[in-house]
């Protein structure tokens, strides 16, 4: 009895292990690399677009689909290039739509996808098939329950009126993101109106035009042809920023906005990122800042951009404009004091700032400089030119002696408490400004 019992045992252990090869013999046996050119061929039907994939395998735990090299190509009427490449993807599959022949994706992790987003001055983005309808009929995949990004980039542009590739006006790179019911007929298709998509996302570095942004932080949503970055968190410039940041793809112009709020940034770092802007200025600034506008199909795609906040710098210098050095050419006074520090440096600035056809305007600026006070106004060309124009009032902090006050008198400054004050104004350019004093009548 005991033997037929062992014997049995062994019979079910052989049993077993027959089983268990058979069961990992299985992904060799079926090579479904066979079907991919019937697949290459479906899947370019329903995107409308040239696809490739280096090589498809399969593992059985779980039932995945492995695809090796698969790239999408730009449609004929943008530039030669690829909408998306992608080394590595996995594909998790839910047996029992299997066994009732239908293909349902569970989780999709994609390796190293590189993703080029390139708009027309006509309107259509590279990505989307007009043809596509928001519906499993036209690409039975469904909702992906989950989709992993590991090691990811992403490049967005414009082509210009000439059809002409156009600069980069947004792009992320190492993007590392966990998104929950993707939905990819609705990215694809110009008609969705589904919330496609939405979860976590980290990059280590983020650029708009030309600031950048490193070890970001932030939740993220696909819905409407709109892309929300919110509770964003990230290192600038040697500081930090907290805000949000949205693009709407839906109408001919892309569009964005942006609400931040930072502080520690490096104004000289900050500034290096311009034309124009090297060692222009120092300090520490925070502050808050609201932006948006088209991004339009020219060589500068933010140049329509509107916006309005509010900055204070610390402790910094600003070497084309040396305020103290200034005033002494001005008012020829020698009794200083604090004011014979470095004549380029200040405290603090402090100013309000709007944005608007290429110019920045300040309604309220206040400066402490060593020894020098300053209240004033006035705005700066961004466009290029640089053209500054300002003005305001000018004090000494310090109390003046009596042949300096009566100079000052003479020169049309006026004079409280032994202390001088004087109308300026400020013109030329960010690199070689212009400081000149203000005739005004009377004086105290």
């Amino acid at each position: 009895m005991a033997m037929h019992r062992r014997t049995g045992l062994i019979a079910v252990g052989i049993a077993a292990m027959l089983l268990g090869a058979l069961i990992l013999a299985i992904p060799t046996l079926v090579d479904v690399d066979r079907y991919r050119p019937e697949l290459i061929s479906y899947v370019q039907e329903k995107l409308g677009k040239q696809v490739q994939i280096g090589r498809l395998s399969l593992t059985l735990f779980p039932v995945s689909i492995h695809v090796d090299d698969f790239g999408v190509k730009n449609p004929p009427i943008f530039p030669s290039g690829y909408i998306v490449k992608i080394a590595h993807a996995d594909a998790a599959l839910d047996v029992r739509a299997l066994l009732h022949r239908q293909v349902v994706i569970k989780s999709l992790t994609l390796d190293n996808p590189v993703i080029h987003l390139t708009s027309d001055p006509d309107g259509p983005w590279n990505f989307e098939n007009p043809e596509a309808k928001a519906s499993q009929r036209a690409f039975p995949l469904g909702v992906i329950s989950k989709v992993e990004i590991k090691r990811g980039q992403l490049v967005a542009s414009n082509l210009l009126p000439s059809d002409a590739q156009g600069p980069v006006f947004f792009e992320a790179h190492d993007i590392s993101c966990e998104l929950e019911n993707v939905n990819l007929i609705g990215i694809i298709s110009p008609s969705s109106s589904s919330v496609d998509g939405q979860g976590s996302l980290k990059a280590s570095r983020l650029s708009l035009g030309a600031v950048d942004a490193s070890n970001l932080n932030s939740k993220f949503q696909l819905a409407n042809r709109q892309v929300f970055f919110t509770d964003v968190k990230a290192e600038v410039y040697g500081g930090s920023a907290v805000g949000a940041l949205f693009f709407d793809l839906s109408g001919k112009n892309a569009a964005f906005k942006t609400d931040a709020k930072f502080s520690g940034i490096s104004v000289a770092h900050l500034l290096a990122s311009f034309q124009n802007g090297r060692a222009k200025m120092t300090g520490k600034m925070e502050g808050d800042l609201a932006l948006g506008g088209p991004i339009e199909h020219t060589a500068r795609p933010l140049a329509g951009i509107r916006g309005k906040g509010h900055v204070t710098v610390r402790d910094g210098e600003v070497p084309s404009l040396q305020l103290n050095a200034n005033l002494m050419k001005l008012v020829r006074f020698n009794d200083l004091g604090p004011a014979k520090e470095n004549p380029a440096a200040f405290n603090m600035i402090s100013t309000d700032l709007e944005l608007a056809n290429l110019r920045i305007t300040s309604k309220r600026i206040d400066i402490d400089g060593y020894g020098v006070d300053i209240d004033g106004s006035g705005s700066v060309n961004v466009d290029g030119s640089d053209e500054l124009d300002y003005q305001g009032v000018a004090q000494i902090t310090t109390p003046q002696g009596f042949f300096t006050r009566t100079f000052a008198r003479f020169s049309g400054a006026t004079v409280k408490d032994g202390k001088v004050s004087f109308p300026f104004h400020v013109g030329g350019t960010i690199a070689s400004p212009l400081f000149s004093k203000v005739e005004r009548v009377g004086s105290q």
